[in-house]
């Protein structure tokens, strides 16, 4: 459920309520953010390690928002995505990557996903900035 005050959405679905997938080919990666968001977030949030585990994921069970990698063997973040709209799967999708440069960004918001968002740096800081992104995709979904 959303409420609007003075312009400002807000997300009043309890959290524990928003299912999150996040896909990506480093298990290590896929080990440390399932630990941080159980830790540190009420999402109910899985992982898959390749794009291919996360299309039969989203097959099996709803999601509200899915955050991958962009670089993964067989198919990269942007195929994934263009795979999921291709089935008429409109779910809000965040690029989580370790690449930035404009070209790739460009080719990734064009492409059709909701934010992009850089690895690196302080991982709490990024895993912070991360999880805002997924309450405010997730909020912005559900007021349309």
């Amino acid at each position: 459920m959303l409420e609007h005050h003075t312009g400002v959405i807000e997300l009043t679905l309890p959290l524990d309520e928003l299912r999150v997938l996040y896909v990506d080919d480093e298990a290590g990666l896929l080990d440390l953010i399932e630990t941080y968001f159980r830790h540190y977030s009420d999402f109910d949030i899985d992982t898959a390690i390749s794009a291919q585990e996360g299309l039969r994921k989203l097959h099996l069970s709803p999601y509200d928002v899915i955050v991958s990698d962009y670089e993964m063997p067989e198919m990269n973040g942007i195929e994934f995505l263009l795979a999921l709209r291709s089935e008429g799967n409109t779910i809000p999708f965040i690029i989580f990557s370790g690449r930035r440069r404009e070209e790739i960004e460009m080719n990734i918001l064009n492409a059709g996903a909701d934010h992009y968002i850089q690895k690196g740096g302080n991982p709490m800081a990024t895993f912070a900035e991360l999880k805002h992104h997924i309450i405010h995709t997730a909020a912005s979904n559900m007021a349309q």
